[in-house]
């Protein structure tokens, strides 16, 4: 079966920084994602895998902004070491709102740095501003369940592709 309009793609896929050729991220068990512009997986992947099959396999290069956007300094924030928990530590995450937002959506912080009376603080992806490289192996494709389409992501093990 061909990778089509609402099938079911499963694939093993690794992420390589095309500028230091380090293996950012490798996964063996597949992961599946439903196909046709539902974004479960980067469009520029998605439109590489449009007609593949099973055993076919594919390498897109991703510009920072066709994958994780560019690096934004302004996300680099410096707060009050009062305003944490005692055991911060760096590369800790947690969820908040940027300072400078009137948007409600809450984006995952990465703790750079612990002073005595400040944190720094980065929003960014930790991939952002990186050029990528992904390679992929499709290993099953099917057709979409009823419910899958309505709900327009898959509903089984391999689901999570981000």
């Amino acid at each position: 079966m061909k990778i089509v309009k609402n099938t079911v793609v499963s694939l093993r896929y690794e992420l390589i920084d095309e500028a230091t050729g380090e293996l950012v991220e490798k996964v063996e068990e597949p992961v599946s994602y439903l196909h046709g512009g539902y974004d479960g997986i980067f469009p520029l992947v998605e439109e590489a895998l449009h007609g593949k099959r099973v055993g076919d396999e594919c390498s897109v290069t991703l510009q920072p902004d066709d994958a994780f956007g560019e690096y934004e300094h302004e996300l680099v924030e410096v707060e009050a070491r009062s305003a944490f928990p005692e055991d911060i530590e760096v590369g800790m995450q947690f969820e908040g709102a940027p300072e400078e937002s009137d948007d409600e959506d809450f984006i995952l912080y990465t703790v750079l740095e612990v002073g005595d009376d400040e944190v720094t603080v980065d929003g960014n992806h930790p991939l952002a501003g990186k050029t990528l490289t992904f390679n992929c192996k499709v290993t099953g494709v099917r057709p979409a369940t009823a419910e899958e389409l309505a709900h327009e992501h898959v509903h089984d093990e391999g689901s999570h592709l981000h």
